[in-house]
């Protein structure tokens, strides 16, 4: 690169969707199209609004020797094709989401999380955003064209389709932020002075509003003697592809001004920590999932002091790990705490071999041990009991069969870390995790591939259980494990069940499936159990009675397989897979679903093994 290399300034956010709006600010052809759905562009209002950083912007001087082809931001409709004076390199998502939301007069067309093409209007609930407790993300919301919300019934239950409604309702457009105040004069005419409505006004203004004439966004320009080679390396190294940045990059660079090396620390301490075979589980704990038990930590903590204070109970800071929260993580927290958070992982990886979980390939939720490892760095010498062990167990298996830890988890983490430490520590009360989980019977029959906790941890159970492999009679333990060399397969092969008229959506859910080695499972073959038992009585050299003996290690009846008899074969089954799922949350489950309603299942016959 030349004499002229780069420059580092900061310019003002409203500069900057000036110059956009006027085209003196555009993008490289080879920009791909803007991408972001609207709960990200929420996400980066909010940000701007608490005067957090958002990355930076980088350009290229337009108007040297290497020309690009260029075009307008989207939505920006600048008179007279102008050429620009600068052109997007890294940014792109960030400043045409801010463009829109904020400077446009007419409804962003944007995306929703299924990517399918949405408009309508950005606002914010004036009330939410002052409430110092609450998240200010939730307090942005995002409105249909009509600026009205309707119910499933298609009855009107908000209306701000004029501004004498957004003025009734506190719902400040964010397309009105740099209009010089004339919203907040209208506001504040149409209460006719009311001084209620002119406090909130002015509150507003000066927590909301102002942060974003204020903000100034970093701004890296390279020079218009940067040759072509240089830009196309320089776009690929730093372009973000349109994703937010994370918790984790925002935290490093605040941790940054103390010269402290967030992402050395969790490199070199943290995740080499557990580098051994024996945490081979948590292999997948990314460096927001760390970051976010830290704050559950933290939070916590400031709880109970306040608690100790005799604050009163709705006034208590709330436990959470949600982005507000972990942004608001304090350096000398998180040094203080990390260290515990590493031992609770690391404990968590040892309670999890011992239910029989060795593997992220069959970990029901990776994201039950965010709050695991915060449990059992609280909890310390109070989790090691036989009877603490248990209560942990329990937990475990309720969030596991009763399905609670898929989607957002945030809210169980928050209440997962005080309810199951009280729990550990004596109380009576259970944890709302173990109140709230249900199995049904019938989702035994649903549960055909891997990508179901449930599945995984019936597998877990089996293992537990005493699995043998017919063939070999070794126990399916950690060293077998880690060596691969065991997967799910079905009991009654594929081919035997077509060829016998069984529907798929029942030979091919757990009911009729075990842990077995891949030599075992090519002895089975497509051969009918009366068929392939003898034949691995002879592959193992021994009788068939202790054939038999290793399948009973299976929960599964030899007997019925010798004859063939699925259909009581597969009641039995789910009877002992029920019986020990029932033990394992500490519930009763009774199988008194009618056969009616068993033929309701979906029959949809998805499997993931690769059987005969």
């Amino acid at each position: 690169m030349a004499e002229e290399a780069f420059s580092i300034d900061k310019r003002p956010l409203r500069d900057l969707l000036r110059q956009v709006e006027v085209g003196k600010t555009q993008l490289p052809e080879f920009q791909r199209g803007w991408v972001w759905p609207y709960p990200n562009i929420a996400s980066l209002l909010a940000s701007i609004s608490l005067s957090y950083p958002v990355g930076t912007v980088m350009l290229l001087k337009a108007g040297g020797d290497v020309r690009f082809k260029y075009r307008a931001i989207e939505g920006a409709a600048p008179a007279g094709e102008p050429e620009p004076d600068s052109l997007v390199l890294d940014g792109q998502q960030r400043l045409t989401s801010l463009f829109q939301a904020l400077t446009l007069k007419s409804p962003v067309v944007t995306q929703d999380l299924r990517k399918h093409q949405v408009s309508g209007w950005f606002y914010v609930d004036m009330d939410m955003a002052l409430d110092e407790t609450g998240d200010r993300e939730d307090a942005i919301r995002f409105l249909p064209v009509s600026r009205k919300v309707l119910n499933f019934r298609g009855e009107t239950i908000e209306d701000y389709s004029t501004p004498e409604r957004e003025y009734e309702g506190h719902f400040f457009p964010l397309h009105s932020v740099f209009d010089g105040g004339d919203w907040g004069d209208e506001f504040t005419d149409y209460w006719e002075g009311d001084k209620v409505k002119r406090k909130l006004w002015r509150a507003f203004n000066e927590a909301f509003i102002r942060p974003f004439d204020r903000y100034h966004v970093p701004v890296i320009e390279l020079g218009q003697a940067t040759p072509r080679q240089a830009v196309c390396q320089v776009f690929e190294k730093v372009n973000t592809g349109g994703v937010t940045l994370t918790v984790f990059e925002l935290l490093t660079a605040t941790y940054a001004a103390d010269e402290f090396d967030l992402r050395k620390h969790w490199e070199q301490e943290c995740r080499a920590s557990w580098q051994a075979p024996e945490y081979r589980l948590l292999r997948e704990v990314s460096n927001t999932d760390f970051l976010q038990a830290v704050t559950l930590l933290a939070t916590a903590e400031r709880r109970t002091i306040e608690q100790q204070r005799g604050t009163e109970e709705e006034r208590l800071p709330r436990i959470g790990c949600k982005r507000k929260e972990m942004l608001a993580l304090a350096l000398d927290d998180y040094m203080r705490l990390a260290p515990s958070v590493i031992a609770g992982f690391k404990a968590a990886a040892k309670f999890l071999h011992q239910q029989f979980l060795f593997d992220t390939k069959f970990l029901p939720y990776g994201t039950q041990l965010i709050p695991l490892a915060a449990i059992l760095a609280v909890a310390g010498d109070a989790a090691q009991s036989a009877g603490a062990q248990n209560k942990l167990a329990r937990w475990y298996w309720c969030g596991v069969f009763g399905e609670l830890y898929g989607g957002s988890t945030e809210t169980r983490f928050s209440q997962d870390l005080p309810d199951v430490v009280d729990w550990l520590r004596g109380s009576s009360a259970e944890p709302r995790t173990v109140t709230a989980a249900q199995f049904a019977p019938g989702r035994l029959l649903t549960l055909r591939t891997r990508n179901s906790a449930a599945y995984k941890g019936i597998y877990a159970l089996l293992l537990k259980a005493g699995a043998q492999d017919w063939r070999t009679g070794e126990k399916a333990e950690v060293t077998r494990y880690f060596d691969e060399s065991i997967d799910i397969h079905h009991i009654f092969p594929k081919t035997w069940c077509d060829k016998a008229g069984y529907e798929p959506h029942l030979y091919n859910s757990i009911v009729n499936k075990t842990p077995l080695t891949a030599r075992t499972n090519r002895i089975i073959g497509g051969a009918a159990p009366s068929e392939y038992l003898p034949r691995l009585a002879k592959s193992a050299e021994t009788t068939p009675a202790s054939v038999a003996d290793r399948i009973r290690t299976h929960l599964a009846q030899p007997d019925l397989m010798a004859t063939d008899d699925f259909d009581s074969f597969f009641a039995a089954r789910k009877a002992e897979l029920l019986e020990r799922i029932a033990n394992a949350m500490g519930k009763v489950i009774l199988d008194d679903e009618s056969p009616d309603a068993t033929a309701e299942i979906s029959l949809e016959a998805s499997d993931d093994t690769d059987d005969l």
